[in-house]
């Protein structure tokens, strides 16, 4: 089951980092699903960042920086999957 929780709202490709605005909250180990028009994979966040700290999990509302294993673009939409 998958539960939308954010959307990616910046990609910094040359670093293959994403910043995602949450609706929801996530943390280190959840599994998560990007969909988007060209996009569509999944993967266990290994590692989140705010502000260039590490966190554990982050809430609604946190725009966090996390390293994705492949292209995302702005609009995406990221689904935490049960």
């Amino acid at each position: 089951m998958e539960k939308e929780i954010g959307k990616i709202t910046h990609f910094f490709d040359k670093i293959g980092v994403a910043v995602i605005e949450l609706k929801g909250k996530i943390k280190v180990g959840d599994k998560i699903h990007i969909k988007g028009a060209t996009t569509d994979f999944e993967q266990k966040i290994k590692s989140m960042q705010v502000e260039h700290k590490e966190i554990k999990e982050a809430k609604k509302g946190d725009d966090i920086g996390m390293k994705v294993d492949d292209v995302v673009r702005v609009n995406d939409i990221v689904y935490l999957v049960s």
